[in-house]
């Protein structure tokens, strides 16, 4: 499995092959259309993210310590946006989500060609993220599954 820098590094460079930002939004709704649909059951009240404009639904799974996301939105940018956030951190320990210094939204000027709400949206997405990864490494320290305690 990649680092999540490495797979920071794939986004920045999958974007550095569009210098038009009407191909890169293109590239985004791509990404968002290639997005698994999230199964009914997951669009619940609850996986709602606050503080987005549209809706958008989270759904977060642990196997074998790793945290795997799944999302929907009824927005195509924002969905394309959730699907990099997905493509970067599902699949990775809490731990490491915690950890991550998400720099790829910057070096793809993502931050700079949003719109306030959408930029606020962004934030929501990655906060809900990582409070995920928290809720997971707290829960886990809580019931050591190991022998040595």
């Amino acid at each position: 499995m990649a680092t999540i820098d490495e797979l920071q590094n794939e986004v920045i460079e999958q974007f550095a092959d569009f210098d038009d930002w009407m191909d890169r939004y293109q590239l985004l709704i791509d990404l968002g259309n290639d997005l698994e649909p999230l199964d009914e059951q997951y669009k619940i009240e609850q996986n709602l993210i606050d503080g987005c404009q549209s809706r958008v639904w989270l759904q977060c799974d642990e196997h074998d310590g790793k945290l795997w996301f799944t999302a929907e939105s009824d927005a195509l940018i924002v969905k394309g946006i959730i699907a990099l956030l997905i493509h970067v951190l599902s699949g990775q320990t809490p731990q490491d989500i915690l950890d991550a210094d998400l720099y790829f939204i910057e070096k793809i000027g993502l931050s700079e060609h949003l719109s306030p709400t959408r930029s606020n949206g962004l934030l929501a997405m990655v906060k809900q993220i990582k409070a995920y990864a928290l809720a997971y490494s707290v829960n886990k320290k809580s019931f050591p599954q190991s022998e040595e305690n």
